[in-house]
């Protein structure tokens, strides 16, 4: 039951991903010819007016097919016949409604939940928080120059930094401060020694603004997983594809419905940012096409762009293929 839960959230997170596309298209006056969720063979179709309806076997994935993708096809309805803004709207959707889905979901959680802010309600006596003259009432709004929205982000950073001097940046009474410290270490884990204001009962309008934080933390820790990435201090053990995501959804739904929909909020933030990377066969590889033509007035050739998408696509399930032999066979890493 589980997986099946793992498996339908996930498939909701692709569905609305390419409903994105498939929305602003129609809305921009392209004709769909497919809308695609899946992917592999097709287990179910349905044709509409003028679009396919497909279900298709493998939920790592999903596509619109939309008509007039190149300059052989610029009838009415064609997708090559739009002004580059129009295209951008169209391709930027996708992720767009990602994110729009998260901070939703995240909405949900906080307003039957609570949340926890970084404002802080106490500081331990003897920690190191309590030696650098922190006090309650204060906010932490930065931890070694990453910007901090949630409480979750200031532990997210300390427990990466280690025991490590950490700075920490500090809205309080007497204004911005800056605080460096030495984190303690309890139970294998760094702390500074302080804890969070919590609400267990937030109103509407306060439940949209932490959730609006929640979705940009989440926004900013994906942007820093890939700052770690290409600054080569993270390596292919680090990363996990779709038999992970399903092993650690499963895991999550077991011990709560609320975990899983916190878990899928991550993975609706994490597929809106990765999407929006400038990486060919990615939604950002063709937003940067667009904005390149957008700015130099000048279209692009369609044979460069189609060489540029079918590298970028053989790079990315070369690497998809790779991790899930990982994911199989060497669990425990290379």
């Amino acid at each position: 039951m589980y997986l099946a839960l793992s498996i339908f959230a996930f498939g909701l997170l692709v569905l609305g991903h390419e409903f994105g596309h498939f929305i602003v298209a129609r809305l921009n006056g392209v004709t769909v010819e497919e809308f695609s969720v899946g992917m592999g063979p097709r287990i179910f179709k349905k044709q509409g007016k003028n679009t396919l309806y497909s279900l298709k076997i493998l939920p790592i994935g999903g596509s619109v097919k939309m008509y007039g993708e190149t300059a052989d096809e610029e009838g009415e309805g064609s997708f090559f016949s739009k002004s580059p803004l129009r295209k951008i709207s169209i391709i930027a959707a996708g992720p767009i409604m990602n994110i729009i889905m998260a901070v939703s979901v995240l909405f949900v959680i906080v307003i039957f939940n609570g949340y926890s802010s970084n404002v802080i309600s106490e500081v331990i006596p003897g920690s190191p928080a309590e030696e650098a003259g922190i006090m309650a009432g204060d906010k932490i709004v930065g931890v070694n120059g990453e910007k901090a929205y949630t409480f979750q982000d200031v532990s997210t950073y300390i427990a990466y930094n280690g025991l490590q001097d950490v700075t920490l940046e500090l809205e309080t009474a007497n204004g911005r401060v800056v605080k460096k410290l030495t984190p303690m270490e309890s139970e294998g884990r760094a702390l500074v020694g302080v804890v969070p204001v919590s609400d267990t009962d937030p109103g509407v309008f306060e439940s949209i603004g932490a959730a609006f934080n929640q979705g940009r933390s989440l926004i900013a820790q994906t942007i820093f997983s890939l700052k770690v990435l290409f600054t080569g201090r993270a390596s292919i053990n680090d990363f996990g594809g779709p038999v992970t995501i399903f092993k650690i959804s499963t895991e999550v739904a077991s011990v709560s419905l609320w975990n899983l929909a916190s878990f899928a909020a991550f993975l609706s933030i994490n597929l809106a940012v990765l999407n929006l990377i400038p990486f060919p066969a990615l939604d950002g590889g063709w937003i940067l096409i667009l904005l390149v033509e957008l700015v130099s007035r000048r279209k692009i050739p369609d044979k460069f762009v189609g060489v540029w998408n079918t590298i970028g696509f053989a790079i990315l399930m070369s690497f998809m293929l790779l991790i899930t032999f990982k994911d199989i066979f060497l669990p425990g890493g290379f």
